[in-house]
């Protein structure tokens, strides 16, 4: 849902605004509210998540975070799943992890939703990958395919079971298929 204000916002405008369930985006000056998370696409978000910081938290490798607003040239987005190499992740003066991060993720992961258009979301992720992303994905639940988005370079689309997904070169020790991953969904 594109919400379109009396007048055009700023990117400054848009975050004093208050949170909203699903989050918005700051995207070309609009603002667009994200689709409610349906089953499969909650189902992969989680295991990513869970399978991802298994292998990257543990060794301070990298970590990933869930529906993570990064705010960065302009844009203020909110991935499904964002990866930052562990040297990256912001502190607060205390140490802990900050609230705020103003780059683009190192790994971006995005799944379409039904409701989805493509082309918005591989805009996201392009963004991203202009500005500093080592790699980024799109996963499609409904056709059960995955586009791999590397830097530079053309996308790759994977669509056979038994295809090695491409990670990260800083995520290590970490292989996935696309079978295992749409597996997830198979309850």
């Amino acid at each position: 849902m594109v919400t379109s204000p009396s007048k055009t916002l700023t990117l400054a405008e848009f975050l004093k605004l208050p949170e909203t369930k699903p989050a918005s985006e700051y995207i070309n000056g609009k603002i667009i509210q994200k689709p409610m998370p349906q089953g499969k696409h909650s189902m992969l978000r989680s295991q990513l998540v869970t399978t991802i910081n298994k292998v990257a938290e543990n060794s301070r490798i990298a970590l990933a975070f869930p529906e993570l607003t990064c705010t960065f040239a302009g844009y203020s987005i909110v991935p499904d799943v964002s990866v930052f190499r562990w040297d990256r992740i912001p502190k607060d003066e205390n140490g802990y992890v900050a609230n705020v991060f103003q780059f683009a993720p190192d790994w971006v992961i995005e799944i379409l939703s039904p409701d989805r258009s493509q082309t918005k979301v591989t805009g996201k992720i392009l963004h991203c990958l202009s500005h500093g992303s080592h790699l980024g994905w799109l996963i499609d639940p409904e056709t059960r395919s995955l586009l791999v988005y590397p830097p530079g370079n053309q996308p790759e689309i994977f669509e056979a079971e038994s295809d090695d997904l491409p990670i990260p070169d800083f995520v290590t020790n970490f292989q996935l298929t696309l079978g295992q991953l749409f597996g997830w969904l198979k309850l």
